[in-house]
């Protein structure tokens, strides 16, 4: 991604020792002032251009949030966390692909984070179909403004006062046992979410509405119910049950696993990328978006403010998303159709999962659900030429 190094044949030309030029191709000196000011003139004149900004205003972060979010819409799950457990094991692989200053775009909860904290994009936006995805990613932004650290983060986000002795070099999976035997706490919860409200409306200025504090309120109490336990289909709002698991990672089980090499990436993984996934947050530079895969607006719009930012989408994170699609209808035609409309380069990737249980382009990892990434300018080729009509089709490409 660097420019290109020299490394052989010719001298390069910057090997040359400087020579003053022979007085007959001198000119004099009027000219060359008279030249050099035409030059400074002219890059004064220059237009800059746009890049994508790694900072947003919170004026301008809620402004696109309200501008490129669609309608809320029906999916049969709520998406408390991921259910996949492999989906670190294909950073190593697109570590160093990417040019700096790119978007990242994803779908669903947590996991994002992660990619966003190891891939570094400049700026994030995850488009989901159902508004409380939109409104848990605020309680997230919130409580990790709030929280110094991961174990503060933790301590608020499942309602558990901080245990004693935990220090920054401790591994996730010691850090969450610290949590495990405390109990939650009913006035802690309900702390947080006045804090978490103040933070958002006052500290920040948004002016959410009556309907999705209360939906941040049923999501934070379910965190608070099910503690680390809480998985994609924990569905009972306080109490401390888990819902219908229906065998899907919790939230502990996700924060422990690793990228295949014994490497944990997770945004939870060291204090390191914790605080840079916090930084993002501070920054507003994780933006939520209510929005259908197959809709007219969100992903449109998304594309289109890349694009005047001449930067293009690295990473594109669909999960299992496209799954669905063929099973709707003409979506999957309209999604690779907008698709085709996004600035993308030879580096961009979808990452996608697949479940182990029907959908396999022969490696299984054990687990749940596995993890593949594929060029977005080869699918969208593919879906022009006519190959990509089945979801198999698209695990089939991918690697």
């Amino acid at each position: 991604m660097a420019g290109a190094v020299h490394t052989g044949g010719a001298p390069h030309p910057s090997s040359f020792p400087a020579s003053p030029l022979p007085m007959s191709l001198r000119l004099p000196a009027p000219l060359t002032r008279a030249l050099s000011l035409a030059l400074l003139l002219g890059a004064m004149a220059a237009p800059v251009r746009a890049q994508l900004p790694t900072q947003l205003a919170d004026s301008t972060y809620w402004r696109l949030i309200t501008e490129f979010s669609e309608p809320g819409g029906y999916f049969r799950s709520e998406n408390f966390v991921s259910n996949e457990t492999a989906w670190q094991m294909v950073i190593p692989d697109l570590l160093g692909r990417f040019a700096p200053g790119g978007a990242y775009i994803g779908v669903g909860p947590e996991q994002n984070f992660t990619y966003i904290a190891n891939f570094e994009p400049a700026l994030a936006f995850i488009v989901d179909i159902r508004r409380q995805n939109l409104v848990q990613h605020l309680m997230y932004k919130a409580i990790a403004e709030l929280s110094a650290d991961r174990a503060e983060f933790i301590s608020r986000l499942f309602a558990r006062p901080r245990p004693a002795g935990l220090t920054p070099e401790m591994s996730t999976a010691d850090l969450l046992v610290q949590f495990a035997p405390v109990r939650p706490d009913s006035a802690l919860v309900r702390q947080t979410y006045e804090a978490i409200v103040r933070q958002l409306t006052v500290t920040r200025g948004f002016p959410i509405a009556a309907e999705d504090l209360a939906s941040l309120e049923y999501v934070l109490y379910t965190f608070y119910g099910a503690g680390p336990a809480v998985t994609y289909s924990t569905n009972q709002r306080g109490g401390g049950g888990l819902g219908m698991s229906r065998g899907m990672p919790s939230f502990f089980e996700l924060m422990v696993q690793d990228d295949g090499a014994g490497m944990n990436r997770a945004f939870l993984g060291s204090e390191a990328l914790y605080q840079r996934f916090r930084d993002y947050h501070r920054r507003n530079a994780i933006v939520p978006v209510t929005g259908n895969f197959a809709g007219p607006d969100a992903l449109r719009r998304v594309g289109e403010y890349v694009r005047a930012h001449n930067a293009v989408v690295n990473v594109f994170y669909v999960s299992n998303v496209e799954q669905y699609l063929f099973q709707q209808g003409d979506e999957w035609f309209r999604f690779y159709t907008t698709v085709g409309t996004l600035p993308t380069d030879s580096a961009s990737v979808f990452i996608r999962s697949a479940t182990n249980r029907g959908f396999s382009n022969g490696y299984r990892n054990g687990s749940l659900m596995t993890q593949y990434y594929a060029s977005i300018e080869e699918t969208v080729r593919l879906f022009r030429q006519g190959a990509l009509l089945r979801y198999n089709d698209v695990i089939m490409m991918s690697r």
